[in-house]
């Protein structure tokens, strides 16, 4: 069987130099891969959804990540909502506890087609 580093020194004329630069930059694009699709899409989900719970205003519909529908009806200062989920009955939770991608989904006009 034949091992990746004599597979790599028999391919490169000098043997060790090009081994010498293969594995840094092998390093290198695993490092760029893992940063611009693993990373970089999570922080920027992430400030979406900082923006999404910090623009919350009283009337909004939104969705929990439990998947309770409601109204907010209070926004408090100390990071928690008062959500109205049917008339007369109100939650107290917690902003973190508010879906994005849900919340944005029911706000979404809907499009009819009419013939």
């Amino acid at each position: 069987m034949i091992s990746t580093n004599t597979v790599i020194a028999m391919a490169a004329p000098g043997g060790a130099q090009g081994n010498a630069w293969a594995q840094p930059l092998l390093m290198i694009g695993i490092v760029f891969v893992f940063y611009f699709f693993m990373m970089r899409p999570q922080q920027k989900k992430a400030k979406e959804q900082k923006n999404f719970i910090n623009n919350i205003q009283k009337g909004d519909r939104i969705v929990t990540i439990a998947g309770i529908h409601g109204v907010i009806n209070k926004v408090n200062e100390d990071g928690t909502l008062q959500l109205e989920v049917s008339p007369g009955s109100y939650l107290k939770i917690e902003k973190s506890a508010i879906s994005t991608e849900w919340s944005t989904a029911l706000n979404k006009p809907t499009t009819t087609t009419d013939k």
